[in-house]
Parts: structure tokens; C-alpha cells; sequence
């Protein structure tokens, strides 16, 4: 019988990999992963723990009108961190809107330039 033991990486679609890496890098503050071999089209790996998240460049097939404002409705990945009031004050700082869980969990939801959402849930320490 399989058993399922982890997600290795979830793929996210971007029209410009530099624009989404700003976000990710830059505003989010989370690492590349240098280990991405050259795969014939744009993208880059970055890293979450022991999984990552691929950013794939292509001609974005998700329209983002008429999607739920509060991302946790929508599609989106859900990523554990620690230092959650941290990166809220990120986003804050850096003018992206997010909501935070309606379940009242320590977890907030953003979107990326693409539409693409994200849940970021505070674990302890």
C-alpha cells in the first residue's frame, strides 16, 4: 500500500518571475532555493523548510476578477511559520491586503502579484 508521507512542492503560476520573487523574497522574506537545474523556461524554486514552492513562469491561465476577497475561500497554499506578527506587519508596511482567519485561528491569508493565494499559520515554538 502507498502512504503519503509529505507535500514535497506545490507549483504556482506567475507571469513574471522577477515581480513574483519581489514578493516572496523581498516582502515575504522567504529563501531561494539554488538547487532549481535550467528546465528550458523561466521560474525558481524557494524553499520551506524541507519542501518548497515552485514558482512556474507561463502565460497565466487564472483569471483573479470575481475571486473571494478572503483568500481562504479560493485556491491558495497554506504554509506554517513562526513570527506570524512579523510578517503581517510586512505585508502591512509593504501595502498588501490579507485577512485573517474567520475560523479564529492565528492565521492570516494574502494574495501574490498573480492572484495566487497564500494562508500563513502561526505555529508554536
Amino acid at each position: 500500500m502507498t502512504e503519503f508521507l509529505r507535500i514535497h512542492h506545490a507549483s504556482v503560476v506567475v507571469a513574471d518571475s522577477q515581480r513574483a520573487l519581489g514578493f516572496y523574497l523581498d516582502i515575504l522574506g522567504m529563501q531561494l532555493d539554488p538547487s532549481r537545474p535550467d528546465l528550458g523556461f523561466p521560474g525558481a524554486w524557494l524553499k520551506v523548510g524541507e519542501q518548497q514552492i515552485h514558482l512556474l513562469e507561463v502565460k497565466n491561465p487564472d483569471t483573479v476578477e470575481g475571486r473571494p476577497a478572503h483568500a481562504g475561500r479560493d485556491r491558495h497554499t497554506a504554509l506554517q511559520v513562526r513570527g506570524l506578527d512579523e510578517l503581517e506587519q510586512r505585508l502591512e508596511n509593504a501595502g498588501i491586503p490579507y485577512t485573517r482567519s474567520h475560523s479564529g485561528r492565528k492565521a492570516i491569508f494574502c494574495r501574490d502579484p498573480d492572484g495566487n493565494g497564500i494562508e500563513f499559520v502561526e505555529v508554536g515554538s
